[in-house]
């Protein structure tokens, strides 16, 4: 044996050092989307909430016909559930992005995704939809109703447009009950001052000053575009001043850094909310500011 292939022998060759670094992955917003949907229908209050808003709007007027109350038409009769709607609507937005400090499932959200724009877009997006369909089922079950019990001289005129308002604006108004639970971050004072503003100060406007009250009321934008009552131009801008100002306030909020710690991490393999992939216990969390 050479000197030289001893030296090469007793030389060990160095491995190549193997990254330890996780690829990142990032959900897509349509997969988040659906969690937040499936979140926001894991709890019993979140379901209880959602059923109550599918089904009372119905059960309203179904004593509205019994008591033989007078319904022209179809439009009018969304019309004024249009209130009912959205006072539902909003409190189902709130519960959503409020009511996961109150359960707790906020911490995993941002362990997942720790991007506010993301989480929020995701969670608006879910609530539009969510909405959405709660509004359709209103018009499905309600039209059901009144064409049982609607005498004669009940309309279906104007019933097309009526409908797509009144999913709209559900859509619409869950979105906003979002928004006011994002930037308050606690549900039954979320809901306590949604309600006073919405019942309490806008009414004591609308008897004060009733050219303002018009212009910033939402439950009777609502009302008056599901109905058909005047321009529709008015009320769309009313509604969608709501959505663009509750909803661009809370974008750029970080998350709070205690949620982000060891301490909170939650426990390895049980699911972070339904159709989340149980978190391994070697696995660690990239904190990203």
């Amino acid at each position: 044996m050479t000197s030289a292939t001893a030296t090469a022998t007793a030389t060990p060759t160095l491995a190549r050092p193997l990254s330890t670094a996780e690829p990142e992955r990032r959900p897509s917003v349509p997969r988040l989307t659906g969690l937040e949907i499936r979140k926001s229908l894991s709890t019993r209050s979140g379901r209880t909430l959602v059923g109550t808003a599918a089904v009372l709007p119905a059960v309203g007027i179904s004593l509205v016909f019994a008591l033989g109350q007078d319904v022209p038409g179809a439009a009018e009769m969304l019309g004024l559930l249009g209130t009912l709607v959205a006072m539902l609507m909003v409190a189902v937005g709130v519960l959503s992005t409020a009511g996961e400090w109150t359960h707790g499932t906020v911490q995993t959200t941002f362990l997942a995704v720790p991007r506010p724009s993301r989480v929020l877009l995701a969670k608006y997006a879910g609530m539009a939809v969510l909405g959405g369909v709660i509004a359709t089922i209103v018009v499905g079950s309600t039209f059901a109703v009144a064409a049982v019990a609607a005498g004669p001289a009940f309309t279906w005129t104007g019933a097309g447009v009526a409908v797509i308002a009144t999913i709209g604006a559900g859509a619409a108004m869950t979105v906003v009950g979002a928004g006011i639970g994002a930037a308050v971050a606690n549900a039954p004072a979320a809901l306590t001052g949604t309600y006073v503003m919405l019942l309490v100060v806008i009414n004591v406007l609308h008897g004060v000053k009733p050219a303002w009250a018009q212009k910033i009321d939402p439950l009777q934008a609502t009302a008056d575009l599901i109905s058909g009552a005047g321009s529709a131009a008015t009320p769309i801008a009313i509604v969608a001043g709501w959505v663009l100002h509750r909803s661009g306030r809370c974008g750029g909020d970080p998350p709070p850094r205690h949620l982000l710690t060891d301490a909170r991490r939650p426990r390895a393999g049980v699911p972070d909310f339904p159709g989340a992939p149980a978190r391994d216990a070697s696995a660690r969390v990239r904190l990203v500011r």
